[in-house]
């Protein structure tokens, strides 16, 4: 019993981060119809960001946070401005090699500046474990996973409950319509990026805590995985992202338990597949029809 309710703490851990990540995918996909894949990539810069503040310049762990935050946020920003906004009216295939490109030069930018080894990651967070049915859950576990579900609860509630989220919302719905009613699309998917960014810092620091070290591949799958997990989900849907996620952390924290570590990138994939073949739209997402 002690070793299934630490698999499970585990699976929740890695899930939390897949969660914050799937999250970033599924309000950008919601409101322009984008797989971001440069989006694993910002969290390598996340990443980066804290391991220069507090390895190099001897800064206490919080700024640290606060600035793979702000710089995440500050990237996700300057990407769609840069490379998205100018092929808004393109075909999405566009984007959708323009979000492939950029993933690939942060990679490629990230392993030209700060070399291809890995960076090893401070302590970030600290503090003491909790025996539970025998079982023994760590900080760093029991941190990921209140600040997951925190940040859902409060992404939630924005996108409800404030003028911007509904604004969101409208413009999800129908831009052009949107638009017509007063709304600043531009600002409102600006905002999305930026918020979806933000929470890929999150991820980051995070991610770093768990397995502390920085490398410039580190958010490749990573984010192939949080795309999983919000098609699993229902990309679009903030709830579905965060059982997606869970999901998914889950699911290879089990098929790690009985022996088959090796094979559980493979599971994850396979999930997609059986997702795609059976149900397109994942666990919580809504079919989407076109008038002709």
């Amino acid at each position: 019993m002690s070793t299934v309710i630490s698999q499970i703490f585990n699976g929740l851990q890695s899930g939390s981060v897949y969660a914050l990540v799937a999250l970033g995918y599924s309000m950008v996909y919601g409101i322009i119809m984008l797989l971001n894949f440069a989006h694993g990539d910002i969290i390598m810069v996340g990443a980066y960001v804290a391991w220069i503040m507090i390895a190099k310049a001897g800064l206490p762990p919080a700024v640290g946070v606060v600035a793979a935050v702000v710089g995440c946020t500050l990237l996700g920003i300057t990407i769609e401005k840069v490379a998205y906004a100018p092929l808004r009216k393109s075909p999405r295939l566009s984007l959708l090699i323009t979000a492939i490109g950029i993933s690939f030069f942060l990679e490629n930018l990230a392993q030209l500046v700060m070399g291809a080894g890995a960076k090893s990651m401070p302590e970030i967070v600290s503090g003491p474990g909790l025996s539970f049915a025998g079982a023994n859950i760590s900080f760093v576990a029991m941190v990921t996973i209140v600040v997951a579900v925190i940040s859902m609860v409060l992404l939630t509630i924005l996108v409800q409950r404030t003028k911007m989220g509904k604004a969101m919302r409208a413009v999800s719905e129908d831009m052009d319509s949107a638009r017509l009613m007063g709304i600043s699309v531009n600002r409102t998917i600006s905002f999305t990026f930026a918020l979806g960014s933000a929470l890929a810092g999150i991820g980051a620091v995070l991610y770093s805590c768990a397995y502390p070290q920085a490398s410039p591949t580190m958010g490749s799958m990573l984010g192939l995985k949080a795309f999983v997990a919000a098609v699993l989900g229902g990309i679009g849907s903030i709830p579905g992202a965060m059982i997606g996620g869970f999901a998914i952390g889950l699911l290879e924290a089990f098929v790690s338990a009985v022996g088959l570590s090796v094979w559980k990138e493979g599971a994850v994939f396979a999930i997609l597949i059986l997702v795609l073949l059976i149900k397109p739209t994942g666990i919580m997402g809504r079919v989407i029809t076109e008038k002709v």
